[in-house]
């Protein structure tokens, strides 16, 4: 099967654990790059990155790297290209661009030079024009134009990944999904202990800590991928993939999920079932402050507020707190925090044995991990504990790319919603150009500045009602999605009564 250059875009912070992935799948020359990682790999790759990946955002398939240095030579150029193999009669499509160019100021004309080129082969050709269509196109293409080099690929995967397909309901400020997954898996945590999510807002750190635990494809929730539109799709392949769960493994612990807010423990709950984790996900209405050491070996991953989309009343208080339980009641365990401010971690008043850079939208966070053990560091460290093993050391380094002092604001001025929690063209003021590899003409430095409606879709995606998954084709063997409803229903002992 032929091989292929692709690219996956995720999040500042999370290339290199979507590298891991990348390679544990089988990819080939895996190079990191600037909110993106690109590989080669043959259909069945492209297929398995979309369905398989937890932290890639969209996969892309590059077909024509090219200079244009003017709007004529972006129209040339996209019209050197032979359209007919993408874009087949009747079919629709749509473009999305993204700009960093002092020539090409706006991404919409770069947008509609695209379209113009690819309009006019056809028209010249057949005598007739495909049709655009912003809202559900058979056929997606990207367009990133870094000053005068431009790439134009294949959007394989259509709705951002991120929308898994099995959020319900969401509440205010909710954890994308793609940086959920990215946070558990830089903690190494596989499923090995329980899993604790002290603030889980609308569950998404404990679901998606549950499809980590298991093993569990996130695309077994989506609807429908870009690439089932296109005119190689091959159906049987996919198939295979999607009804392969031969990888998928037992979780023999628990995850739990608490919230002080009754309506978010209400969501989280009907997420959850979604999701077919009821079995394996307890969520409870709680509040951090009563509580007490687990009785099992458990890891804490939790997002508290920061102050900015979503605050609390004594925001100090809360991260004093925080720190007070956790070195009374968490004794023999680690914790991780996402938050943004350093006033914030400070009244923790613990000392962290790593912090991770990355980013949640537009805001530079810090990721820590606090290892709590009982008595006098050097008293555990010679007991035989670590802190912190020499690999860890080494990516702690790297923490310079954050400013020493932050303050109480926003790093990035934003002049709209960061509403699908995809990447777009924000500045990142700290990052260093010089540490990050990979050939300019294919650094993709943001998603599309186009603004998207936020709502989360339902589609009858409900377990609970009876209601089928959505309206997937069945084809083969594949499970449609009512389906694969009971595919989750049995093995996690799900009931309606959950």
């Amino acid at each position: 099967m032929e091989e292929f250059e692709l690219i996956a875009k995720t999040f500042m912070g999370l290339e290199q654990v979507l590298a891991q992935e990348l390679t544990q799948l089988g990819a080939n020359n895996v190079q990191i790059g600037r909110r993106m990682v690109s590989f080669t790999g043959n259909k069945e790759m492209m297929y398995r990155a979309n369905f398989q990946l937890h932290t890639a955002i969209r996969v892309l398939k590059p077909i024509a790297h090219f200079k244009a240095k003017s709007a004529e030579d972006m129209y040339e150029e996209v019209k050197k290209l032979d359209w007919s193999k993408y874009i087949q009669k009747g079919k629709t499509f749509s473009v999305d661009s993204v700009v960093y160019s002092e020539e090409f100021t706006n991404s919409r004309f770069v947008t509609y030079k695209v379209k113009d080129a690819i309009v006019d082969q056809f028209r010249e050709k057949t005598g007739d024009r495909p049709n655009i269509s912003v809202s559900n196109p058979d056929i997606r293409l990207n367009i990133h134009v870094a000053e005068d080099n431009a790439t134009l690929s294949l959007d394989s995967s259509g709705e951002s990944l991120h929308r898994r397909g099995y959020r319900q309901e969401s509440v205010e400020a909710p954890l994308n999904e793609v940086l959920a997954a990215g946070m558990i898996l830089m903690t190494g945590w596989r499923g090995e202990t329980d899993f604790i999510d002290p603030m889980c807002g609308s569950g998404t750190l404990p679901i998606e800590a549950a499809l980590i635990a298991r093993n569990i494809s996130p695309g077994v929730f989506r609807k429908e991928f870009a690439f089932e539109k296109w005119p190689d799709f091959d159906q049987e392949l996919f198939d295979s993939i999607y009804n392969d769960d031969s990888a998928e493994r037992e979780f023999t612990h628990h995850i739990y999920g608490y919230d002080i807010e009754m309506k978010s423990v209400n969501t989280a709950r009907r997420n959850v079932a979604a999701a077919g984790f009821s079995r394996i996900i307890t969520i409870e209405n709680k509040d951090f402050k009563d509580f007490t050491q687990p009785e099992e070996k458990s890891i804490i991953v939790m997002n508290p507020p920061y102050g900015e989309r979503i605050s609390t009343p004594n925001l100090l208080g809360t991260y004093k707190m925080i720190g007070e339980r956790l070195k009374h009641q968490f004794k023999g365990n680690e914790a991780w925090v996402l938050s943004y401010r350093e006033e914030c971690f400070r009244e923790i008043g613990l000392k962290p044995s790593i912090k991770i850079p990355v980013y949640n939208g537009s805001l530079e966070c810090e990721f820590r991990r606090y290892q709590m053990f009982d008595g006098k560091l050097n008293d555990f460290r010679a007991e035989g504990g670590i802190v912190k093993t020499e690999e860890e050391i080494k990516e702690m380094a790297q923490k310079h790319r954050f400013k020493k002092n932050r303050e109480f604001k926003k790093r990035i001025e934003e002049t709209e919603e960061n509403e699908e929690g995809d990447i777009r063209s924000f500045t990142f003021h700290s990052f260093d150009r010089k540490n990050y590899t990979g050939d300019r003409k294919q650094r993709f430095d943001g998603e599309r500045r186009g603004r998207r409606d936020d709502r989360d879709e339902r589609d009858g995606r409900d377990f609970r009602g009876g209601k089928k998954f959505g309206d997937r084709k069945s084809g083969g063997k594949r499970f449609d999605k009512g389906e694969r409803d009971g595919k989750f229903r049995r093995k996690n002992n799900y009931t309606d009564e959950d």
